[in-house]
Formats: structure tokens, sequence, C-alpha cells
């Protein structure tokens, strides 16, 4: 499978390049684009100020055009939290995606989007205060109304990004739950 990975507000950190090797070690192609160009942050309230410097437009164009190269061969977009809300754009946006793999993150939905049953899974921390119960209900119903084939992943007691171990939410068991499963979902399309 050929997979477009994004990473979060952080930046490109080395737990997105581990998960790049791992997707890797089971068989996929993966990009790790650099959208903000070689900065990371040491906490989520730098690296969200630094987006918001930059703009969602511009973090757009620069993940399209990380993406246009190789978006023939019909990827599957996956990100990291804000990583993950830019790759859901992106991939509902191309219709040759294979498929959307979002780790700790969603985004809304543009207006009268349709797909025809794009495969989606989806893993998040439960309770996640940036993924609210009552705003995940809403973007399943939505995403569902899209056309999308939607799975949610809930772990219980996880930080928000649980899967990066450089950062104090990690949790190594829920990690390895989502790995597992996700590399099941890529096998699978």
């Amino acid at each position: 499978m050929n997979i477009m990975l994004l990473h979060s507000a952080y930046g490109l950190r080395p737990a997105v390049r581990e998960a790049a090797d791992r997707l890797r070690a089971a068989g996929h192609e993966v990009w790790t684009p650099d959208l903000f160009e070689g900065r990371t942050f040491d906490t989520v309230e730098e690296g969200m100020e630094f987006k918001e410097r930059i703009g969602k437009e511009e973090l757009l164009k620069r993940a399209v055009l990380a993406a246009a190269p190789y978006s023939e061969r019909g990827l599957v977009y996956a990100g990291f939290s804000l990583g993950a809300s830019i790759a859901q754009t992106l991939a509902l946006g191309d219709e040759k995606a294979r498929g959307l793999l979002l780790l700790h993150g969603t985004s809304d939905l543009a207006p009268n989007v349709q797909v025809d049953e794009l495969p989606v899974q989806l893993h998040v921390a439960e309770p996640d205060p940036f993924e609210t119960d009552d705003w995940l209900s809403a973007w399943y119903l939505q995403m569902g109304r899209a056309g999308a084939d939607v799975e949610i992943y809930r772990y219980a007691g996880a930080g928000h990004l649980y899967t990066d171990p450089g950062l104090p939410d990690h949790d190594a068991e829920a990690a390895e739950a989502t790995w597992r499963v996700a590399l099941g979902f890529l096998d699978s399309l």
C-alpha cells in the first residue's frame, strides 16, 4: 500500500519516522512530508501557535503538493492529530484514495462531500479533550452520510497522542493495540 503519513502539531518528530518504519517493515511504501519545514515543538501549544501562523490553507497546500506525485497510485492518507485532520481533508477530496487511517484526530467535513465507500479507521483516546464524545458521534454520522465506511477504536485512559513514546501521553499497551489493528486494516485494503 502507498501511504502518505502526516505529522502532528509537534512537527516531524522521531515517533512519526518510527511509525513510517513500522509500516515499511510491514511491506508498505510510506512518505512523511514535513509540513513545518524542519520545525518541531516541545508543547502542543507551541505547535498550534506555529500552525496558526502558517495558516490552514498553506498547510493544506503543502500537503497537496507532497501527495501530488503519488496520488495517481491510489494513496492511503494517514496522520497523527493535526496530521489526521489534514489527511481526512485530502482523502475526501481524492477520488483515487484507497483509505484513511486517522490517529488521534478528525476534522470538519466540507459541505456535500461524497466518497464511494472509502474505508476509514479512527483510533482515539477515551476520553480525549480534542475528540469529545459528542463531536465523534456527529463526525461518525457525517462520514457515513458522505459514503465512508468508518470504524472507530477508543482506548480508555490513554492520553491524546498515546502512540508517541516521546510524549507524556504515551501508553505502550494502547499504542501496540492501535498498530496491530491499523496494520490489519491496511492489509485489508
